[in-house]
């Protein structure tokens, strides 16, 4: 493997090869407008390392795996374009960079501890049970919409409990993704516009100030029912942030709870529902694995909602799930570059930024081969021994990996399996699905689908419409 090196002098950066089709003053903006994750797939025949001009940032895009992995174990700062994102995200884990990101990384990492996340299961179960039964036989569901909502209902749920805690996010669902759409626009424009009284600045300070109001109040009524009881137990993760200490017992102050509340409903929410909704539409394609999955889920369960301890023995759901985040992954994620760095050789100015596209890594027919057939299979174990380091990043790398990625792992595999042991999702005819990006992800743009009830029988499963497999 590569190693990082110190550089003598900056002239290896004009080796570095510059993508073609830049125009003046906005550079590959234009290539990179509506899918961007296209654009970023064409680079990896260019080199390990290329440049494009993005206006207010010196850029350049890493397309190898293994120095993917070098720079992105290697730096932890994300530089300006995240920075950027501190109007909504404020001092939270995912925006603090140096020995802060550090001390709160630690101090968050007991919410997302293994008996925590079995705590928050009986929620990501419970909720999954709920939005199957809100279902009827033939009803057309679109399915992206209802899984981005109950991947909120699901992080809030674990977030918040008790009534305030439904109240609270039932507000901040109201919210989330009109101010998410809004912060995607502006990290990718000047930030002087940001300072200008145009409406969508103004309404983005006012959801901001909203979810600021809808936190306050239960972070103030959390705190005070610890002051009468300091040994109570709320279960859920707002109760975690509070009674977090660092190294020298301080704790986070309200503010600083608020950030990291904010940082787990983006989190949470949008990938999670992003990758719901691409599960059951790849299901919907590949009947011969939507029979597997069904008889695997069938076998294990019985006809009764996923629980934690269930996961051990849902191998193919697991790897549908991962192949799933490999196809639809985020196609952003970004470092800083510090001074006198070299990567593959290549000497980087100080300053720059280092993006890595992971969809476009993902659906490299050299790293991936046949990269758009949807195969679970490729993440057996005999398949998964060439494949190299850095080339499987849907959750980052490094101290920047997602701290929530067991969450979300779980959460998806108990609400896949609860909800597709009660229906088949079947797609509509004559709707092609695509793909739309929204802030740093690949969503599905419109996925409308008909549910069909299924029915688990002693020896095999029937669905409404008559057809009989064989169960495992």
């Amino acid at each position: 493997m590569m190693t990082t090196r110190l550089a003598s002098s900056p002239t290896g950066t004009n080796a570095v090869p510059t993508a073609p089709g830049a125009l003046p003053l906005i550079g590959h903006s234009h290539r990179l407008a509506r899918r961007p994750y296209r654009f970023l797939q064409t680079l990896s025949d260019l080199g390990p390392v290329v440049r494009v001009k993005i206006p207010g940032y010196d850029t350049y895009v890493v397309t190898e795996p293994e120095l993917i992995r070098e720079a992105f174990v290697g730096l932890s700062d994300q530089g300006a374009m995240i920075d950027r994102a501190e109007a909504l995200l404020g001092a939270g884990v995912t925006v603090l960079s140096g020995p802060q990101h550090k001390r709160e990384r630690r101090m968050i990492a007991p919410a997302f501890a293994r008996g925590r996340i079995a705590q928050y299961a009986t929620v990501m179960t419970r909720l999954g049970a709920e939005q199957a039964d809100t279902w009827r036989d033939g009803q057309m569901v679109v399915v992206d919409t209802a899984m981005h909502d109950l991947a909120l209902r699901t992080v809030a749920g674990a977030l918040f409990s008790g009534d305030l805690g439904a109240e609270t996010g039932a507000e901040i669902h109201e919210m989330l993704t009109p101010v998410m759409t809004l912060l995607a626009r502006r990290v990718t424009r000047p930030a002087w516009i940001d300072r200008l009284p145009l409406p969508g600045n103004r309404r983005f300070e006012g959801l901001v100030a909203g979810m600021k109001s809808a936190t306050s109040k239960i972070i103030t009524a959390y705190r005070a029912d610890l002051a009468v009881d300091p040994n109570l137990d709320h279960g859920d993760l707002l109760d975690t942030l509070i009674k977090a200490r660092d190294e020298d017992g301080v704790a986070l102050t309200d503010a600083q709870v608020h950030d990291e509340l904010i940082n787990f409903l983006v989190g949470g929410t949008e990938a999670t529902g992003m990758t719901l909704s691409w599960v059951f539409h790849e299901l919907g394609r590949n009947p011969e694995l939507e029979a597997a999955f069904h008889a695997e889920i069938d076998a294990v369960l019985g006809g009764r909602p996923a629980e934690f301890a269930d996961l051990g023995r849902l191998d193919l759901t697991k790897r549908i799930v991962t192949e799933t985040l490999r196809m639809y992954s985020p196609w952003l994620t970004v470092r800083d570059v510090p001074a006198n760095y070299e990567l593959g050789g290549k000497a980087l100015p100080e300053g720059a930024m280092l993006l890595v596209c992971p969809v476009a890594v993902h659906r490299d027919p050299a790293i991936f081969p046949n990269p758009h057939k949807f195969d679970p299979d490729r993440w057996l174990p005999a398949a998964m021994e060439s494949r190299p380091k850095g080339a499987y990043l849907p959750f980052g790398m490094g101290t920047r990996q997602c701290p929530g990625n067991v969450f979300s792992l779980t959460e998806v595999a108990l609400q896949v399996a609860t909800i597709g042991g009660r229906w088949r999702l079947r797609p509509m005819p004559g709707i092609a699905v695509q793909e739309t990006v929204i802030g740093a992800l690949v969503h599905p743009k419109y996925l409308p689908m008909r549910v069909v009830a299924r029915q688990v029988q002693t020896g095999h499963v029937a669905d409404s419409s008559g057809s009989e497999r064989g169960a495992a």
